[in-house]
């Protein structure tokens, strides 16, 4: 068995692993840990726990310590820095006349590397800028360019229904979204209405998609012909949530049942 404990750098962020090195750890508390980045501040959102040696697919990088409230500080400090160094990156930019729109910095914990993320609508030759960055800054500089969707996850907003961007409040991971969840909850497929402020697919298109393929699986199909107890009908409509169908009577007058009331006609 392996111990291992998970912890997040970002609010709505990934969640790492690492070794809890026998440093008796609790969920919301602060740690500092060497990560491929550097020495960097995180949170324990996942407590120690056991798990078979076979579920770890590469050693853990122990936990360094608990964070210190000169820690905290420090990181409280570099944020004004960080204010700084995009201020100063964006005069270079423009300087240099380059085709990018920049996003975040981000110093890690010793404030020995900064990482600046942007977007861009083609591929950046930003190797000048990072040499000027460098001796400007006296740090180590590293460009990262993001998608769209990461853009948004990183600078945040609201969507179309007034809540705060799922990706930058709690969605971890970007889920494929394809344009036949629309279809399978009916929805319209005008791409101004089912995009969001990304310019792609609305996330949150996955969340009920499930519950309505279930609810259509047990409903009659369009077209089909059932028994009422009024007689025989045809499903002219189906509605999903409230797992009702409209059925068109041989009088041409339509009547709104329930799974219930029908049965369903097989043959001609």
């Amino acid at each position: 068995m392996a111990e291992i404990v998970g912890i997040r750098f970002k609010r709505a962020g990934r969640v790492y692993y690492f070794d809890p090195a026998g440093i008796d750890l609790k969920i919301n508390d602060c740690v500092v840990v060497e990560t491929s980045h550097g020495v960097e501040l995180g949170k324990v959102v996942i407590a120690p726990r056991q798990v078979a040696e076979g579920e770890v697919t590469e050693p853990l990088k122990p936990v360094t310590r608990k964070a210190t409230p000169e820690d905290i500080k420090r990181v409280e400090d570099l944020q004004s820095k960080e204010e700084e160094a995009l201020i100063e990156c964006g005069k270079q930019i423009a300087r240099l006349n380059l085709s990018m729109k920049l996003l975040t910095a981000e110093y890690n914990l010793d404030g020995s590397r900064l990482t600046c993320c942007f977007s861009a609508e083609e591929r950046v030759d930003f190797r000048e800028l990072v040499r000027e960055l460098t001796h400007s800054l006296k740090t180590r500089v590293e460009l990262r360019q993001v998608g769209p969707r990461d853009e948004a996850k990183l600078v945040g907003g609201f969507g179309r229904c007034g809540r705060q961007l799922c990706c930058a409040s709690f969605l971890t991971e970007f889920d494929p979204i394809s344009i036949k969840m629309a279809k399978d909850q009916d929805l319209p497929l005008n791409p101004m209405k089912i995009s969001g402020v990304c310019g792609r697919l609305l996330c949150c298109l996955s969340y009920e998609r499930d519950q309505y393929r279930d609810i259509k699986a047990k409903l009659p199909k369009m077209g089909q012909r059932v028994s009422t107890p009024t007689g025989l009908g045809s499903v002219v409509g189906v509605n999903p949530l409230r797992e009702t169908v409209m059925v068109e009577m041989a009088d041409e007058t339509t009547q709104e049942l329930s799974l219930d009331q029908i049965t369903v006609v097989e043959g001609p």
